[in-house]
C-alpha cells in the first residue's frame, strides 16, 4: 500500500510546483541524485522509464529512498501500457506520467487510487484526459506547444490543473513565461547538469535544484 494517498500527491504538485525527472541505468546513482535532490528542497521525483532495466533501477531507488528521505514522492514516467504502470504501482510509484492519454493505464491507477498525469497536445485531449478523473493533465511537447497555448487553453477551461514538461529552463525568465501563462506545475529534467551527475557532484545538484525551487517559490 502507498505511503501517500492520490489526494497528498496530487496536493504536493500544487504546493511544490516541481517535479525533477531523471533516468539512470545505475541504481546507486539515481539514489544519490534523488538525496540530492530531496536536500535541495525538492518533493517530486519523476524516474523515467527510458533505460534497460529501468524498473530494477526504480525498484532499488524506492526502498532506499523510503529509508532515507521517506517525504520524497517518487513516481514513474514514460509509461504507455497498463502493464508497465502495473510493475511499476506495484514497486511503490506514488504517480504515474505518460507521453500520451491511455485509457487502460488511467483505469488501473483510478483502481489504484493512484495519481496519473497523461500527456495531451490538444483541448480535445485534455477534455478526454479529464474524463478518466485526471487531476493534473502533462502539456507534452511543452517546447513546441509554448506558453501561449497554456495561457489560450486556461481562459476557457480554468478549472485545467497543467505540468508542462518540454521546453522548460531552470532560469528565471522561462519559468516567470511558463507560471504567468498558467502552468500549475512544471516537468524537469535540466534541472540535473549531466556533468554534475558524471562527476559525483551531489552537493551542486542540490544546490541547482534549491536555486530552482526558490524562483519558483518567488513567482508562486
Amino acid at each position: 500500500m502507498a505511503r501517500f494517498s492520490r489526494h497528498e500527491v496530487v496536493n504536493t504538485f500544487y504546493a511544490q510546483k516541481l517535479v525533477v525527472l531523471f533516468n539512470h541505468p545505475d541504481a546507486e546513482v539515481a539514489v544519490k541524485v534523488a538525496k540530492a535532490c530531496f536536500a535541495g528542497g525538492a518533493r517530486i521525483f519523476e524516474f523515467t522509464n527510458r533505460c534497460d532495466h529501468a524498473f530494477e533501477v526504480f525498484s532499488a531507488l524506492e526502498k532506499q529512498c523510503a529509508k532515507e528521505c521517506p517525504e520524497l514522492l517518487l513516481g514513474a514516467g514514460s509509461i504507455v501500457d497498463g502493464a508497465t504502470a502495473a510493475y511499476y504501482i506495484n514497486a511503490g510509484a506514488r504517480f504515474i506520467v505518460s507521453p500520451s492519454t491511455n485509457p487502460e493505464v488511467a483505469q488501473l491507477c483510478n483502481r489504484r487510487k493512484i495519481a496519473y498525469i497523461p500527456g495531451c497536445g490538444t483541448l480535445t485531449e485534455i477534455a478526454n484526459a479529464e474524463s478518466f478523473g485526471v487531476e493534473f493533465v502533462k502539456i507534452f511537447p511543452g517546447a513546441t506547444l509554448g506558453p501561449g497555448f497554456v495561457k489560450s487553453i486556461k481562459a476557457p477551461c480554468p478549472q485545467t490543473s497543467m505540468m508542462i514538461s518540454g521546453g522548460v529552463r531552470a532560469t528565471k525568465e522561462s519559468l516567470t513565461e511558463w507560471f504567468a501563462a498558467g502552468a500549475d506545475c512544471v516537468g524537469m529534467g535540466g534541472v540535473i547538469s549531466h556533468d554534475l551527475v558524471e562527476a559525483g557532484d551531489w552537493d551542486g545538484i542540490a544546490a541547482a535544484v534549491r536555486r530552482t525551487v526558490e524562483i519558483i517559490k518567488d513567482l508562486a
